[in-house]
Order: structure tokens, then C-alpha cells, then sequence
């Protein structure tokens, strides 16, 4: 009896076995949204809010992975991305993670966000694993919006308990940041080029002086300045949220290399995607004399279809509005995004929707 019980559990070990399917990450059937590298059956990513899509036939669905740093996911399960995931996981340096699993075999589909920003780690999605098979993910949407900011993009500390909390990545996220909320509100897709403490002609406190968001902008990874970006994708808009950190530290760029470093951004962007997409530059409401900045760089670039706008400091408080850092939370990122709504509505042709903003 012993020795059939053994040889039974072997079996079933090997029928489990089969059972597990492997399937490359860079597999036709899945959908990424964002800039991703693919090589050799993997796919790399570190721009915060880099998206996969996975739809499966089966009973459950595991991703295998490697990870530098420390990176959080949002993840969903059989309904779009919205405010609030189904799931929060801090990954590993490696290892398969369980994204789902069901008591029968049916259709679903997975979405796992990387909702931290590229600084914090860079991830490479190796393989997913199922009972079943995969099925063709949704294609990205028809509206598709490309966002180029800093830590506000980023979702910096919009998490966290209150403005003079400390910022840690567990409480940065990205899905609830306006890019986020813009993205539901405007049932679009949304592709971010943004990077923590980065500006336009100069960066948080000087630092890294080489390393602006018209540098960055260029690069499939945030972090590394190989590959350089060769587009695959062209979005309705392009909207540029930069300029807190050429201000930060009661110090600016002057207006010249200002307009210099902005006039090559705009430039890259043209180069990208051509004359017919519409940018929005937007200035936040760091600094008074930034939104005049933001106006003389649209004003005086010399390109058609740039547009300007800025966001003043009535619109969020600096108490309840704000998390980590003096950063704007989730209600204040809500205002934010109230305040962008209508110039990107009126420059893509989308009607402006009469829901909430969340």
C-alpha cells in the first residue's frame, strides 16, 4: 500500500506538472502599455506606470519576474484599472508571484501596474504560468495620452498621512496621480516619462546637473541611458507637467536656459510623433513666476500646436490636499487634474465627461 501511494503521488506531481504551462513574457497575446524593452522571451520595464494586460483561459495565472530595488505593483482582477486595486505587492529580487486563482477554470484577465517610478527599480517580467492558456489581451485604447512630469506624475508620497510625512515608496503611486485620474476620467491610456526631483533646465537642489527630463526623455529606461526610445506608439497629447524643481530651493534657471532646455523637449516631441499632436505645457503652482516661464517657452518656441496653462495656488490647500513632502494626495491630485480636464478635452476633440474625477 505504501508503494502505490508513492508511485500515486508521483502521478499526480506529473499531471500538476502539466498542467503548468510556461508562456514567454514577450508573448503576442500580451498587451504592455508604456515604453518596455523585449529580449529573448522577457520584457523590462522602469517607467513608473508601466502596464501589463494578461488574458487567460484557465484556473490560475503566476508571473515570473526579476526586480532591482524596491518595487510596488497594483493589480486587478477581470475589471479595468481604477482607483483602488485588488492587490498591493512589494516583489522580491526574483521569483514567481501568484496573481490569481479561481476554484474553476474560466476566461480573466490580469492587469499588474508598476506603480512605482524607475529610481526605485527596474522590472522584468520573465514569464506568466497558467493551467490554461493565453488569450489575446485587449489592444491599447483608442485614446492614448503621453505625460511627462516629476514626482507629482510620479504619485510621491500622494499615499501618505500628511505633508511633513516622509517619503517612502510604499506610498508612492502613480494610478492615483492626476496622470492617473486623467487617464480613467478621459478613457485613455497612459504613457509616463517621469522621474522624481527632475526639471526642465535644472533639478531638485542642483543635483545631477546632466540629468534633465529633455536627457531622460530620449531613453527606454529611465534609469539607463541605452537603449535610446525608437516610438511604437503615438498618443493623442503630450502633456508636460515640469518646472517645481527648477524652482525648488528658492532658486531658478535663468529665462534663457529655461526656453533653451524646454525648446529641445518640445523638439524631441516633434521628432517622436510629428506636428498634429497637441502639447499642453502646464505650469504647477510651485513658484509665482513659473507659469510665466511656462508661457514664454509655448509663446516663443516657433512649433504650431503647443499650448500653455497654469495651475495657481487656490487650486488645493496645504493642509488635507497635501501627503508626503508638501506633495499633493489624492483629493489634491483630484483638484490638479480638475484644472488640466478642460484644456485637454478642448485640444484632443473629447467631450469633457460629466463624471467625477477619481
Amino acid at each position: 500500500m505504501k508503494r502505490i501511494s508513492i508511485l500515486l503521488a508521483m502521478l499526480l506531481v506529473g499531471v500538476q506538472a502539466q498542467a503548468q504551462n510556461s508562456f514567454g513574457a514577450d508573448c503576442k497575446e500580451i498587451t504592455y502599455i508604456g515604453r518596455t524593452q523585449k529580449t529573448k522571451g522577457t520584457v523590462r520595464a522602469d517607467w513608473s506606470g508601466s502596464l501589463a494586460i494578461v488574458r487567460f483561459q484557465g484556473r490560475f495565472l503566476e508571473m515570473e519576474y526579476a526586480n532591482s530595488g524596491v518595487t510596488w505593483l497594483n493589480i486587478w482582477v477581470d475589471r479595468e484599472p481604477d482607483a483602488r486595486a485588488d492587490a498591493v505587492v512589494q516583489l522580491a529580487a526574483e521569483g514567481t508571484l501568484e496573481l490569481t486563482r479561481f476554484k474553476r477554470a474560466g476566461e480573466h484577465t490580469v492587469y499588474v501596474q508598476k506603480r512605482t517610478e524607475g529610481e526605485n527599480g527596474c522590472l522584468t517580467f520573465r514569464a506568466f504560468l497558467t493551467d490554461g492558456t493565453l488569450l489575446q489581451a485587449r489592444p491599447w485604447k483608442e485614446r492614448v495620452m503621453e505625460i511627462i512630469g516629476d514626482s507629482y506624475t510620479c504619485g510621491y508620497g500622494v499615499e501618505a498621512p500628511g505633508r511633513d510625512s516622509p517619503a517612502i515608496p510604499e506610498e508612492e503611486n502613480c494610478n492615483l496621480s492626476y496622470s492617473g485620474i486623467l487617464g480613467r476620467y478621459f478613457g485613455a491610456d497612459v504613457v509616463r516619462i517621469s522621474h522624481s526631483g527632475r526639471g526642465i533646465a535644472r533639478n531638485y537642489a542642483d543635483g545631477d546637473p546632466e540629468q534633465t527630463m529633455p536627457v531622460r526623455y530620449l531613453r527606454t529606461f529611465d534609469e539607463k541611458p541605452a537603449p535610446a526610445w525608437v516610438p511604437d506608439y503615438r498618443p493623442d497629447i503630450v502633456v508636460i507637467y515640469l518646472g517645481t524643481n527648477d524652482f525648488s530651493v528658492g532658486k531658478q534657471p535663468s529665462l534663457g536656459a529655461w526656453c533653451r532646455g524646454y525648446q529641445t523637449l518640445l523638439e524631441e516631441i516633434r521628432a517622436f510623433y510629428g506636428e498634429e499632436v497637441p502639447i499642453l505645457c502646464v505650469a504647477s503652482n510651485a513658484d509665482a513666476l513659473l507659469g510665466d516661464y511656462v508661457k514664454e517657452a509655448a509663446l516663443h518656441c516657433g512649433l504650431s500646436g503647443v499650448y500653455w496653462a497654469a495651475i495657481s495656488k487656490g487650486a488645493h490647500n496645504e493642509g488635507s490636499d497635501l501627503g508626503a513632502a508638501w506633495h499633493p494626495n489624492y483629493q489634491g491630485m483630484r483638484k490638479v487634474a480638475a484644472c488640466m480636464a478642460p484644456y485637454i478635452a478642448t485640444l484632443t476633440g473629447w467631450d469633457l465627461p460629466a463624471i467625477p474625477l477619481q
